[in-house]
């Protein structure tokens, strides 16, 4: 049971840290200000479904797709720490009017969608390189049933409160307004560097132990 709900709250932590569905809220309110409340439930609850089904893909089978391309763990736990501490330090200098991975065309684009589910809320707003890389560098060392069933409802678990703050997106904004949006922002900004400099130093770590 220990190593159950240890595995749980540790990925739980660091995939919330990581998606940082507080930061979408902006993004979100902006994208569905002229949906009406069912529609923006809706939309909550597929960007929710898809991300969870983007990131039990990511943990099952991530590993098999790093042993086609001939990937080491080691590469992508550096890889993945650069990306995860990359977007630590994008939340750390928030900027309401940039996201991750959301070009200029591709927000210009958004307005003549019908659907905003998949792309760009679940991916790459939400469930982007970062959260993928840590899964699959998370399975790697968590290969027991008791680990991976307390992943797997991890990953459910964050799915529900994506859905949950995604649905809540237009009451927290007017609640908690820009300044506490960016202030939340910058403290899960700070705690997402510092998984991806672990994540770094893990790997050096384990270089090192193999030379």
């Amino acid at each position: 049971m220990d190593v159950f709900l240890n595995t749980f709250f540790v990925l739980l932590g660091a995939l919330f840290s990581v998606l940082n569905p507080i930061g979408a809220i902006p993004f979100f309110v902006g994208l569905t200000q002229d949906y009406n409340k069912a529609e923006r439930s809706r939309v909550s609850l597929l960007a929710a479904i898809n991300v969870c089904i983007i990131l039990l893909i990511s943990f099952f089978v991530g590993e098999y797709v790093l042993s086609f391309f001939g990937i080491t763990i080691s590469a992508l736990r550096i890889a993945g720490g650069i990306l995860i501490a990359s977007s630590g330090f994008g939340l750390l200098n928030a900027n309401p009017k940039k996201r991750k991975g959301i070009s200029k065309e591709v927000e210009e684009d958004l307005q003549s969608r019908t659907s905003i589910a998949l792309t760009p809320l679940a991916m790459p707003m939400l469930a982007g390189p970062g959260s993928i890389s840590l899964l699959i560098a998370f399975n790697q060392d968590h290969k027991t049933t008791p680990e991976i069933l307390s992943s797997t409802l991890a990953i459910f678990v964050v799915s529900l409160l994506i859905f949950l703050v995604l649905r809540s997106a237009h009451y927290l904004a007017k609640y908690l307004g820009a300044s506490g949006i960016v202030a939340i922002s910058r403290i899960v900004g700070f705690l997402t560097v510092a998984i991806g400099i672990q994540y770094i130093i893990s790997a050096v770590l384990s270089i090192i132990r193999g030379i």
